[in-house]
């Protein structure tokens, strides 16, 4: 039953991790300031960094990480065929993230390597909708909790919402950010999505893409204005393949 259009009962929320640091997880523990109205919207079921709870029921099916194991496909197939939706978590749920990095180099001679004749279990790094269908992405390094919160009551309460369309630049620009290629720093908050809040470049670092490409990002345009400013093809292709977000654009 609704009233004024909402589910009188609280969406079972379940969050699991794969290959990662976890720290997406981790925000949506963070800002004890709107915490306990998070938690009173949704009935949290299974979330390891809070909770030793376990189930085999749950609505919506929270994922940080990326893929790098076979035991990790197995496991993505169930949660799938449990959950009515499922939301990739952070960069690495979204991209591949930072460990998809590790798809350059030969795994095998790292194995050796590293392992001698151990037998370790990795393959190469996918993002999670290379393996499973995800109704919803939410990219970051880590996600920002304000972004999740919105995204729940999207989810919940089918509160309208929509991921900006512009880049992080704008976003800079709304906090009278001085601009990181004038302090001689390569940046890519002119093609990266913006919703992030442009916390890297108000602390002074140029922007990673971690959220992938903004809505018709201008790649050409992008490398035009760093080739102006003499940045190495192999810095810009090093910026821009970091999270994984952007492999499709070079």
């Amino acid at each position: 039953m609704k009233y004024l259009g909402i589910d009188s009962s609280r969406p079972r929320i379940a969050v699991f991790d794969l290959t990662g640091c976890q720290g997406c997880e981790l925000q949506l523990a963070n800002k004890e300031e709107t915490l306990a109205d998070f938690l009173n919207a949704v009935e949290v079921v299974q979330f390891r960094e809070i909770s030793s709870a376990t189930t085999t029921s749950y609505d919506i099916a929270f994922i940080d990480g990326c893929v790098s194991r076979a035991d990790e496909v197995e496991r993505l197939q169930t949660i799938r065929e449990r959950a009515a939706m499922v939301v990739a978590l952070g960069s690495c749920a979204c991209f591949g993230g930072v460990s998809r990095l590790k798809n350059d180099y030969d795994l095998d001679a790292a194995k050796r390597e590293v392992y001698g004749t151990l037998k370790i279990d990795t393959e190469p790094v996918r993002a999670v909708d290379e393996v499973i269908h995800v109704d919803f992405k939410i990219p970051g390094c880590p996600v920002t909790k304000d972004e999740v919160e919105r995204i729940v009551q999207h989810l919940v309460w089918d509160v309208p919402y929509h991921f900006p369309s512009y880049p992080v630049c704008l976003e800079c620009k709304q906090r009278f950010t001085v601009c990181t290629f004038d302090t001689g720093q390569l940046c890519l908050g002119s093609i990266t999505r913006a919703g992030c809040g442009a916390p890297c470049p108000a602390a002074g670092l140029g922007c990673w893409g971690c959220r992938g490409p903004a809505v018709e990002a201008n790649i050409e345009e992008f490398r035009t204005m760093v080739k102006e400013r003499d940045y190495a093809d192999d810095e810009v292709a090093e910026r821009l393949h970091f999270f994984g977000g952007f492999e499709e654009a070079q």
